[in-house]
């Protein structure tokens, strides 16, 4: 893993807005950045990170079925107990996902180590899975990059073949969100398109407009009962509102289903630690109420059960009185865990996070992130990749 120096495409925002890629600045600061790349072989792909991913995947699975068979655990993470039943039927029904993001530090020696698991909307998607293949395929046309220059990126492929199946029988698909998000939207709208090449009919929606029927179906403006919807908004925070009740009743399948509660939560670092403890892809983590957390020493990470975009997190360091660093926002109620500390790597002045994306329980690729703070955020930089041919 190198991380080199790139000429930048002087009609790179061009291309941007024509394919639908509107939030490559924010905050009036750039997002897309491609004044540099990060150039892998195929070799250290295939062994550092894709195998890793798939194994990482595994285990969360078998950390499903124990947390759903655990009422305690679900309590502990913070799951409301009047869904507890609904996540076990949700997980031994094998209810289908879509997809998820491994957050992984990794530098290119030893282990790639996980940081955390955006199973339950994570977004960078349209980036990952599109616009770096484009800048790719771009920058050979162009010289700057061999013809043998490769990506790890399936992601788009595979999201068409497993919506294809998750729109089956009737064929017809809801994409819902608060649309009123340029991020969410741009995701939003990619997902429809994948869903019409799938051969779906898809459908976009605002969450505010999605209504329910006398019998728990989900319903839309023009009360066309909704088959199957992908909701770009959290779980836990649909559980917590009055519409929430309906989803355990409901014959609409939504996706992601409710036993990714199981997942999107920070609490699956302790439990997965518990199950595989001392696994090279781990890192030690336990709840903050275990007598446990002393062997973590003077130095963890914070970690709110429900964050997101860094917010909440705090990087603990009290040796020689360094203190420590934190991100504000509204998290933190429901309770913490903490994790040991395993800063992510610096690449000149930026700290460098890899999104291992899964798609239907397959590893499909990578999205890599910088920022100037150790804690990724919402303003994280997305930088693209390469594999050297």
């Amino acid at each position: 893993m190198k991380r080199v120096v790139m000429n930048e495409r002087p009609d790179w925002t061009a291309d941007a807005e024509a394919c639908g890629f509107t939030i490559h600045s924010m905050y009036g600061e750039r997002y897309w950045d491609e004044r540099h790349a990060y150039v892998f072989t195929l070799e250290e792909i295939e062994t550092r990170l894709e195998a890793p991913s798939a194994e990482l995947l595994e285990m969360c699975y078998a950390a499903v079925e124990r947390i759903a068979s655990d009422e305690e655990l679900m309590r502990r993470m913070a799951i409301p107990s009047a869904y507890h039943d609904a996540v076990q039927r949700s997980w031994r029904n094998h209810e289908r996902d879509l997809y998820g993001r491994f957050d992984l530090s990794y530098d290119g020696n030893g282990p790639a180590k996980l940081l955390e698991f955006n199973a339950d909307t994570p977004t960078s998607l349209f980036e990952s899975a599109v616009f770096q293949w484009r800048w790719l395929e771009d920058m050979k046309q162009r010289g700057e990059l061999p013809s043998s220059a490769d990506q790890f990126n399936s992601v788009h492929e595979r999201l068409i073949d497993a919506i294809r199946i998750l729109a089956a029988p009737s064929g017809h698909m809801h994409f819902a969100g608060m649309l009123e998000s340029e991020e969410d939207l741009v995701t939003l709208n990619y997902l429809v398109d994948c869903a019409a090449q799938a051969g779906c009919k898809a459908k976009l929606i605002a969450m505010p407009d999605i209504g329910v029927d006398d019998e728990h179906r989900l319903i839309d403006l023009q009360d066309e009962p909704i088959d199957c919807l992908f909701k770009l908004y959290p779980l836990e925070d649909m559980v917590r509102e009055p519409f929430g009740r309906h989803l355990p009743l409901t014959p609409t399948r939504v996706i992601e289903p409710l036993w990714k509660l199981t997942l999107s939560n920070k609490g699956l670092l302790p439990v997965l630690w518990d199950m595989f403890p001392g696994h090279e892809n781990l890192l030690p983590a336990y709840f903050e109420d275990d007598t446990r957390i002393g062997d973590l020493g003077v130095r963890y990470v914070r970690k709110p059960l429900l964050s997101r975009e860094g917010a909440n997190v705090t990087l603990v360091n009290y040796e020689a009185g360094a203190g420590i660093y934190q991100v504000e926002g509204p998290y933190g109620e429901e309770g913490y865990i903490r994790q040991a500390m395993h800063l992510l790597p610096r690449f000149g002045d930026d700290w460098t996070v890899i999104g291992s994306w899964v798609v239907a329980g397959q590893p499909a690729g990578i999205g890599i992130r910088e920022d100037d703070t150790p804690i990724t955020r919402d303003t994280s930089r997305f930088v693209p990749h390469y594999i050297e041919g």
